[in-house]
């Protein structure tokens, strides 16, 4: 993913207002961010952990979406959960249901696409082991980073497609 600006950030949400766009509370960090290793920017809001955001390159201009996490009720330590973007295996509390609410018509009827992600939106460095998930890990698996990346890549595009459609 090329660094993207605020300006870049808050222009490119496609499911909310932009006067929402201009309330997201942004990652402090920008320019530290891994940019060669990242398939989509992903991060939690601080001040409302019921919030996160993704903004990836989708062929074109970048597409940001406002996600709702859901809070699960309480699982056992021992339970695992998979990241349905990059395929992380987590313990309780790694993955959450994040839904982000529908563009056009369907959004304004209140239509939302929801998805098993990892809590802290870090599937791009899990893919490329730049990161292990405590207590889980991806799933052995014989395909080579390049096509793990792919796979990440067409998850996260299959996403985007269903809430911007």
């Amino acid at each position: 993913m090329r660094p993207v600006t605020e300006h870049d950030i808050r222009s490119s949400f496609v499911n909310c207002s932009k006067g929402e766009a201009k309330r997201v509370n942004l990652p402090k960090d920008l320019a530290d961010h891994p940019w060669e290793d990242l398939d989509f920017l992903g991060w939690r809001d601080p001040g409302a952990l019921d919030r996160a955001y993704l903004i990836a390159e989708r062929g074109g201009p970048l597409v940001g979406v406002a996600l709702r996490v859901t809070s699960g009720a309480a699982r056992t330590f021992t339970s695992r959960s998979m990241c349905s973007l990059c395929l992380t295996t987590h313990t309780s509390g790694g993955v959450a249901l994040m839904t982000a609410r529908r563009t056009g018509e369907a959004g304004r009827q209140g239509n939302s696409v929801g998805q098993y992600l990892c809590v802290d939106l870090a599937c791009s460095l899990y893919t490329r082991g730049k990161r292990e998930a405590a207590g889980g890990g991806v799933v052995d698996e014989s395909l080579t980073v390049e096509e793990k990346v792919a796979r990440t890549r067409a998850n996260l595009y299959s996403f985007l497609g269903k809430v911007v459609a």
